[in-house]
């Protein structure tokens, strides 16, 4: 009997239901248990009484353990499968969260942060490298972009939740804070581990979109690029990303309080309105290099959240500020959006996990040195706003460094 294709089976392609186990994990992984650090940072800096460049290292250990992970990612994945090792992880990250909600030492509560970050790398490879078993080219943007609003959704949440919970609980909200998110990460991780599947022939079906013949073998030459040379291409653009990202992410909140005087419930809902945005960063900027290109989807990214960094960094208002929050919030979780899409395209669909963990390293490596430096940065200025300018023009370094990416072939798997 032949296996079923997309076209055969009744009601949705499993694939999106991959595609929403996706944004579970993605919601646990990275929305709760990293971007919700920028919201508890101002409660944990008075209760653990913290300078402004702990702060930026706690982050900094957080993505040193996601780069470890990211550069092991394939080694595991030769021992267990996705759906064992996105599992896991996300229960590792719950139980962590749980810990550091009762802690008062820095050294533990920076070890906890770092295995936290690798419990993220080792959910987010393997996820986002389904993209590429389960969609082919023509909705790998889109899918990969609507696993990444699991980041804007986890946002929203806890840019309301975190300053209910410190005007009610006081000095102990952050610590009631982390106690619920990692439970949250908890039951997620049990929903994600029945949902997932490792691959659609386990099922009997095709990935979901129109197939198209081979015309190109990825392990070949095109014109001046080997394999080598998308790969660094695509690392060192992600790199620069990587860079600039969290900066932003890490003390946005932070700078609403100390630099532009808003209150706490303030600074929230602006990071909210940015958590909002972000549910149409992933999406729009995948479904528009589907139709686009990568290298013009990359392009608009990178300029669009340049300026949302000229904009915070001249501090010309609040206007100017919520325009910043606008533009972060559209842009931000477009770069990983695409790369994932990116690597099927040029390099086909049985080195996508290999090629992804490779130029995530390499992000992994911008986002680790980024916090830390742009603390040190803002202690020896006395603002945040040195090094937002030197993160938007890195961005400017990325957008001139993607005009020279090369078209990928007409179908790489």
């Amino acid at each position: 009997m032949a296996a079923m294709t997309p076209t055969a089976t009744k009601g949705i392609h499993y694939g999106w239901i991959i595609v929403l186990a996706g944004a579970l994990t993605i919601f646990s992984c990275f929305g709760l248990a990293r971007f919700s650090f920028g919201m508890l940072l101002p409660g944990m800096r008075a209760g653990l009484q913290l300078s402004i460049d702990d702060m930026g290292f706690l982050s900094a250990g957080n993505f040193a353990g996601y780069l470890v992970a990211v550069g092991l990612a394939p080694l595991a994945l030769r021992y267990a499968t996705p759906r064992k090792l996105i599992t896991g992880s996300l229960l590792v990250i719950g139980l962590c969260l749980i810990v550091i909600s009762r802690t008062s030492t820095y050294w533990l509560l920076g070890g906890l942060y770092t295995v936290i970050g690798m419990g993220g790398g080792f959910a987010n490879i393997p996820v986002m490298a389904l993209v590429s078993r389960w969609f082919r080219r023509e909705r790998r943007g889109q899918a990969a972009g609507m696993m990444i609003m699991g980041n804007g959704t986890a946002i929203i949440l806890t840019g309301f939740l975190v300053p209910w919970l410190n005007a009610t609980f006081g000095g102990e909200g952050w610590r009631i804070g982390w106690l619920l998110l990692g439970g949250a990460c908890l039951v997620l991780g049990s929903v994600v581990g029945v949902l997932l599947r490792n691959d659609p022939a386990d099922l009997g079906l095709e990935p979901l979109g129109a197939a198209q013949p081979v015309t190109y073998d990825p392990a070949e030459t095109r014109g001046p690029y080997r394999a080598s040379g998308i790969l660094l291409h695509l690392g060192g653009l992600y790199l620069l990303f990587g860079l600039t990202y969290m900066v932003y992410g890490t003390f946005i909140v932070a700078t609403m309080v100390d630099e532009y005087h808003f209150a706490e419930a303030t600074a929230g809902s602006f990071w909210s309105w940015t958590g909002f945005f972000c549910l149409f960063s992933g999406v729009g900027f995948g479904v528009l290099s589907d139709r686009l290109g990568r290298r013009g989807g990359l392009m608009l990214a990178y300029a669009v959240q340049g300026a949302a960094y000229l904009l915070v960094a001249s501090r010309l208002g609040t206007l100017a500020l919520f325009g910043s929050v606008v533009l972060y919030g559209l842009a931000v979780f477009a770069v990983p959006a695409i790369m994932a899409a990116a690597v099927g395209d040029y390099l086909g669909t049985a080195r996508a996990a290999a090629a992804f963990s490779i130029i995530t390293f390499c992000f992994a490596i911008g986002q680790t040195i980024g916090p830390g430096a742009a603390g040190v940065m803002a202690e020896s200025a006395g603002t945040f706003s040195v090094p937002y300018y030197v993160a938007a023009a890195l961005n400017g370094v990325a957008l001139v460094g993607t005009v020279f990416l090369p078209k990928p072939p007409k179908e790489a798997g």
